[in-house]
């Protein structure tokens, strides 16, 4: 398995609550046990993860939007998921003071295909057409098929920053054109930037029309 890079990570007294909250689960994984449960809600709705509450619902707010809920949960089970050698790649990176600048460069899902792409790892049309299906899709789709597809990355030695994930996710539905355009422009800064490969050699990234069974 290759070693991912380490995902850049924001100060650990970040003000961006979806940094706090990853550090959270990040804390939450050092238990066996608490990681065993928080996997347990891989791709599933939140009424279906009676084993995280425990550890979330003490995080968010009573009237917190059902997507955002959603997000959270997913970013939790998704993070407990990781293979070791992505949790022991985890690193914290020296980040400039304006929090708000910071954060605009930091990988979305979009840059993270576009750097497997770009590590030929993960063939150009393939990671292209999972952009292309997401952008038309709602959270709903979405969410079953993450767990295939982050795995795919993360065994690769893709990282992918969960705090930029969690707030992409938790306004989809709401602002899907702009996060879709943002992933699209992120891939092709990318890849564009990477020299051509031979598109046969490389492996294909996990069908978003299959149903994830974990």
């Amino acid at each position: 398995m290759t070693l991912p890079d380490p995902a850049p990570e924001a100060p650990k007294k970040s003000s961006r609550r979806s940094d706090r909250f990853v550090a959270h689960v990040h804390e939450l994984c050092a238990s066996k046990g608490s990681r065993a449960d928080l996997r347990r809600g891989l791709g599933l709705p939140v009424e279906r993860c009676n084993y995280l509450h425990r550890y979330l619902v003490p995080f968010l707010s009573e009237g917190v939007h059902p997507d955002t809920r959603r997000a959270h949960y997913a970013v939790a089970s998704l993070i407990a998921a990781q293979p070791r050698a992505a949790r022991d790649a985890r690193a914290v990176r020296p980040v400039a003071a304006d929090d708000v600048a910071y954060w605009s460069r930091r990988a979305n899902l979009g840059a993270a295909l576009g750097t497997a792409v770009s590590k030929r790892v993960v063939k150009p049309r393939t990671a292209e057409s999972s952009l292309h299906l997401m952008s038309r899709q709602s959270t709903e789709a979405i969410h079953p098929r993450l767990p295939a597809l982050t795995r795919q990355l993360l065994g690769n030695g893709v990282a992918v920053d969960w705090a930029v994930l969690l707030e992409d996710l938790s306004w989809w539905n709401r602002s899907r054109e702009h996060i879709a355009t943002r992933w699209f422009e992120s891939y092709f800064r990318i890849t564009s930037a990477a020299p051509a490969g031979d598109d046969d050699v490389l492996p294909e990234t996990p069908d978003l029309n299959e149903e994830n069974n974990a």
